[in-house]
C-alpha cells in the first residue's frame, strides 16, 4: 500500500460514518465541513454555498487565490456528497474493512471519489504540480435527486473549466466512462370522480382503471433497441374498497441514449396529458428529461486517449463502458466540455446494503490523477 492508504481510510472512515443522504442538510453540512477544513488548511481558497432554502449545502475550492475567479479552470473535479440512504443507516451498519474491501453507506457512491478529490488535491500541491495549474473542485449535495439546486453552479464552473472529471466510482471491472443515458422522472395523475362502488359505480369516474390503461401505453414508449427503457416504479391510489376512486398516480423512470428519443419521449407523454377522455377522468402529466443523455464528443475522446496512455503507462487496464445510470456529468458533457467520468476507486453494489470499494484499486487510482495532473501542468493534454 502507499505512505497515504491509511490516511485515505481513515478520511473515508469519518465520512461514510456521517449520514448524508439527499436533502438531510446537517449532514451534508458536515461532510462539506470536513472538506471545507483540509482545504482551508492546503492554503486553497473555499466557499460553502446554499440552495432549495439549505436543503443543498454545497462546498467549492479553488487552489489560485492569486487569479480572478473569472479565469479559466484547467480542471473542474466534480463529485457529490448526497447518499441515497436515510438518517440511521451509518449507525446501523458503520464503515468497515473487511476481505480487502471497504463497506458502508456510500462508500464508493461517492464517498471513495470525493477522498480521492482531496488526496490528488494535497499530492499536486506535495509534488509542486498544482502550482502551474488553475483547479476547481465542486462538492454538491443533490445529485442523487437530480441537482436541481446545485445544477446552475457547478455548470457555471464547468463553463470556465477545459476539462471536467466525475469522481463517481470506476465499475469493479475497471471500467471509466464517457457515455451515459439521459434520465428522465415522469408522473401521470388521473383525476376522476368518486362514487359508491356496489350502489351507483356508473356514477363515478375510475381514475385507477384510467391510470391502468395509461401505465400499459406509456410502458410501450420504450425502444430497447435504441436503448430508451420506460418503467413504471411507483403507484398508488383509492381509499376505501367500496368507492370508486378518484385519484391514482404512477411514477415512470425512463432512460434515453439519445437526443432524438429524449425528444420523442418527452412528446409521448405531452400527448397523453393532451388526449381527449370520455369516461371522465382527466390525465394529467408531470415530469421532464432531467439530465440529457452523456455522449461523448471528439474532444473528449482526445482527452480519453491520452488519459488512457497515461494509465496503460502506469500498469493500469483502461477501458470504457456505456452506462444506464446518469451523473452530473451528463451536464457538463452537454456544454460540449470534455467529460471523463468514473474516476473514482473501484467499486460496486452502489445503492445497496452490500456497497463496497476495492482497497486495492485506491493508490492505483491516485497515482492516475495525480499523473493526469502532471501532464496537463506539462501541457501534454489536449
Amino acid at each position: 500500500m502507499a505512505p497515504n492508504d491509511d490516511r485515505f481510510l481513515h478520511d473515508l472512515e469519518a465520512i461514510v460514518n456521517v449520514d448524508s443522504g439527499s436533502g438531510h442538510a446537517p449532514g451534508l453540512s458536515a461532510v462539506a465541513a470536513f472538506f471545507q477544513q483540509r482545504f482551508d488548511r492546503l492554503g486553497w481558497q473555499t466557499r460553502r454555498l446554499e440552495f432549495e432554502a439549505g436543503a443543498v449545502p454545497c462546498l467549492e475550492a479553488t487552489n489560485r487565490r492569486d487569479r480572478p475567479t473569472e479565469e479559466r479552470f484547467d480542471f473542474l473535479f466534480l463529485g457529490h456528497m448526497d447518499t441515497v440512504f436515510p438518517q440511521g443507516t451509518a449507525a446501523r451498519r458503520p464503515f468497515s474493512i473487511r476481505d480487502g474491501r471497504a463497506w458502508g453507506p456510500g462508500v464508493c457512491d461517492m464517498k471513495g471519489g470525493l477522498v480521492t478529490m482531496l488526496h490528488a488535491a494535497e499530492a499536486a500541491e506535495r509534488a509542486g504540480i498544482a502550482g502551474k495549474l488553475s483547479l476547481c473542485m465542486a462538492f454538491n449535495s443533490d445529485e442523487e435527486v437530480g441537482s436541481k439546486g446545485s445544477r446552475r453552479w457547478f455548470e457555471a464552473l464547468a463553463a470556465k473549466s477545459k476539462r471536467v472529471l466525475v469522481f463517481e466510482p470506476c465499475r469493479a471491472t475497471g471500467h471509466r466512462v464517457l457515455q451515459r443515458k439521459g434520465v428522465a422522472d415522469y408522473e401521470l395523475m388521473c383525476h376522476g370522480r368518486a362514487a359508491h362502488a356496489g350502489v351507483e359505480p356508473d356514477k363515478g369516474a375510475n381514475a385507477i382503471l384510467e391510470l391502468a390503461h395509461q401505465v400499459l401505453a406509456a410502458s410501450g414508449f420504450a425502444r430497447p433497441a435504441e436503448g430508451t427503457t420506460v418503467n413504471v416504479t411507483t403507484i398508488s391510489g383509492g381509499t376505501a374498497g367500496n368507492v370508486i376512486p378518484d385519484f391514482a398516480k404512477a411514477g415512470f423512470d425512463v432512460r434515453v441514449a439519445t437526443a432524438a428519443e429524449a425528444r420523442r419521449i418527452s412528446e409521448c407523454f405531452r400527448a397523453i396529458a393532451a388526449g381527449n377522455r370520455e369516461n371522465g377522468v382527466r390525465v394529467e402529466v408531470q415530469g421532464e428529461i432531467n439530465r440529457m443523455p452523456m455522449v461523448p464528443s471528439d474532444a473528449t475522446l482526445k482527452l480519453w486517449e491520452r488519459i488512457a496512455a497515461i494509465g496503460s503507462a502506469l500498469g493500469l487496464e483502461m477501458k470504457l463502458i456505456s452506462t444506464g445510470g446518469g451523473s452530473d456529468g451528463n451536464f457538463t458533457a452537454a456544454m460540449g466540455i470534455p467529460t471523463i467520468d468514473a474516476m473514482g476507486p473501484q467499486g460496486g453494489r452502489a445503492h445497496s446494503e452490500e456497497e463496497y470499494l476495492i482497497l486495492g484499486s485506491v493508490a492505483p487510482n491516485l497515482r492516475l490523477i495525480v499523473e493526469i495532473l502532471r501532464a496537463a501542468a506539462e501541457n501534454r493534454l489536449p
